[in-house]
């Protein structure tokens, strides 16, 4: 049974997992998502857990759709929620602000990733699109708060008719703490649809009205809710006049670090962060004569407090981002060495003994790499071996992303979702060069349809080359339109990647198996020399898949071995598979990482072979 369903009264949960109890106990009846990293758990347990609960969930083709979804649940009445990574959260923002002012009661919530441990683009702080659009912002410190808060959020939308955000951060997302349980709630199997002159009138004057609306009703919720939460809490000492402010996970940084210095500090927790919580933090500040504010990524509670200071205690020393990093994900030793430096405290002796230790350590760096048998890899040698590698390649989200380090090199730029086509569009029309686009399965149905109908519309002179593994597999092997499944495990039509493309006019496509190389390799050939935009779909299962189908049907997964050494061998440093290793000069596979993909074998027939 999945932890979030026992019948227990605690349970140790992820923040991501504490998420859908939360909602479970609200009696949730709707939910969509796209997945992404670090919110993916979010879908990934309801899609587990949906069915037998009468939920209905889904994996949407994009966040903006996921988000438009679940909107359309929650305007029939129904418990909805949404979960995004913080990229994806951009993606929806085009629909989500209009729906703040409609007054659509939905859960948002969205999953920022300080240190970019899974997201290449950016560090984003998503708490400035609370401020953008009036959105009313819970932010989390553990599992348990992650909980409740869920719960709290569920409330505040159906009170206040507003969508309310629930900002988590990586380390509240994946790390584990204790959360207590409460009764789970039946969900509302059907939801009713009213039409209502607030949701169906246009023009400027009603924007305008709607704009004034909401507003007043932030007002109402800082005179309301703000008053009596307790999700925004002063831990008092009133002998020191240095004060901590924390919000999310650096509250625990900054406990821990206060423990570690031997001090006590007054802190102030803000867990509702947006509409931001002046009434408390002017009590918190006062007195004070120094306050630490420890937060990620952004300055946002910072410049709050420098404002109400102006007026409350204008002598305060107010300190943050000057003593803090912005960048990254904040550590309590950050903390501690900022709090030693404003108290004019020498640091503990273990701290410094563990920094000049870990300065002496050298840590050897390790790229990442595709999986052994992977799919991509055997795709990247298909075309460097027929186009050379002086070609311009674009790079696009997925682990075909790993194509832009060595030994492959071939992405000579990354965006966004879908952004690879657009991009190489411009190049193209730019530079008269015809660029190689990679562009994966689940990306493509996402956002690189819209790309390719303008490449053919403003008639472009492109290489699309679409990497169908057949799955999600970067987010951990969700279903998408082309894989035939739903996230409640039901069969539906499966999109074929080469009808859509066909279907949008491209002036031609290719189908290739890439665990056929020789065929392959002629094929993308043929591809390339002709004009406009030729598309190619590289055929091959994310080989993790089929290893697991193999394992549960009892099937051994084929090993293959070097039985010849010879010189031309030092071709497999490019190749890169990480099962192919050398030891005092000689080449051999590691059996004990080797997935039998087989596409060493046809580079090598006269050296490899298939392992008795």
């Amino acid at each position: 049974m999945d932890p979030v369903l026992k019948n227990t009264k605690k349970e140790l949960l992820l923040g991501n997992e504490a998420i859908v109890r939360g909602a479970l106990e609200v009696g949730l009846s709707f939910a969509t998502t796209y997945p992404g990293t670090p919110a993916s758990e979010v879908g990934n347990v309801l899609a587990k857990i949906a069915k037998k609960l009468g939920i209905y969930f889904e994996f949407s083709t994009n966040e903006k759709v996921a988000l438009e979804t679940a909107a359309g649940a929650a305007f029939s009445g129904l418990p909805a929620m949404v979960s995004l990574k913080h990229y994806g959260l951009n993606v929806a923002l085009d629909s989500l602000l209009p729906l703040i002012y409609l007054e659509c009661p939905l859960v948002v919530v969205v999953a920022d990733d300080p240190g970019s441990w899974s997201s290449i683009q950016t560090e984003q702080d998503s708490r400035w699109i609370s401020r953008l659009g009036h959105l009313p912002t819970l932010e989390p410190s553990d599992s348990q708060e992650a909980k409740e808060m869920t719960k709290y959020a569920f409330k505040l939308t159906k009170k206040y008719k507003i969508p309310v955000l629930i900002r988590l951060t990586t380390r509240v997302c994946h790390t584990r703490s204790l959360v207590k349980y409460g009764k789970i709630f039946p969900t509302k199997k059907k939801g009713n649809f009213y039409k209502t002159k607030n949701l169906s009138a246009t023009g400027s004057l009603p924007t305008i009205e709607r704009h004034k609306n909401l507003l007043s009703k932030i007002k109402e919720i800082e005179k309301s809710e703000l008053l009596k939460t307790k999700l925004n809490k002063i831990f008092k000492d009133n002998s020191n006049k240095v004060g901590i402010i924390a919000s999310g996970v650096s509250y625990y940084y900054a406990k821990e670090a206060i423990n570690e210095i031997g001090i006590n500090l007054p802190i102030l927790k803000i867990g509702f962060s947006y509409p931001f919580p002046k009434d408390i933090t002017k009590k918190f500040i006062k007195n004070l004569e120094k306050v630490l504010i420890v937060e990620e990524t952004d300055a946002i509670i910072e410049y709050e407090i420098r404002q109400i200071a102006k007026n409350v205690n204008p002598k305060l020393k107010i300190y943050g981002k000057d003593l803090l990093p912005q960048i990254g994900e904040m550590r309590p030793e950050y903390v501690l060495v900022a709090l030693s430096k404003i108290l004019n405290k020498s640091l503990p002796k273990n701290l410094v003994n563990n920094q000049k230790y870990f300065k002496l350590q050298k840590i050897e760096k390790r790229l990442p790499n595709l999986c052994p048998g992977c799919p991509h890899r055997a795709t990247f040698w298909i075309v460097k071996k027929a186009l050379g590698k002086n070609k311009i390649f674009a790079g696009d989200i997925g682990c075909y992303l790993l194509g832009a380090l060595p030994p492959y090199k071939m992405a000579d730029y990354i965006v966004a979702m879908g952004a690879s086509v657009g991009l190489s569009h411009g190049v193209s029309k730019s530079t008269g060069k015809k660029p190689v686009i990679f562009i994966g399965d689940s990306t493509f149905f996402h956002a690189g349809i819209p790309a390719l109908i303008n490449t053919v519309f403003n008639k472009s002179d492109v290489l699309i080359i679409i990497l169908d593994n057949r799955i999600t597999a970067m987010t951990g092997h969700q279903p998408h339109p082309g894989t035939g499944i739903t996230g409640l495990g039901e069969k539906t039509k499966a999109l074929k990647i080469e009808e859509v493309v066909q279907s949008c006019g491209v002036d031609s496509v290719e189908v290739i198996n890439v665990y056929n190389i020789n065929e392959s390799i002629v094929k993308v050939k043929k591809a390339y020399q002709k004009k406009g935009i030729s598309v190619v779909v590289a055929k091959g299962e994310c080989r993790l898949l089929t290893v697991r189908k193999l394992a549960r049907i009892g099937v051994r997964t084929p090993k293959f071995e070097i039985f010849r050494q010879s010189p031309n061998l030092e071709i497999l440093k490019d190749f890169g598979c990480p099962a192919i290793r050398k030891h005092k000069g000689k080449y051999y596979i590691d059996e004990n990482v080797c997935w039998g993909c087989g596409v060493c074998r046809q580079i090598f027939p006269k050296n490899i072979r298939l392992k008795k």
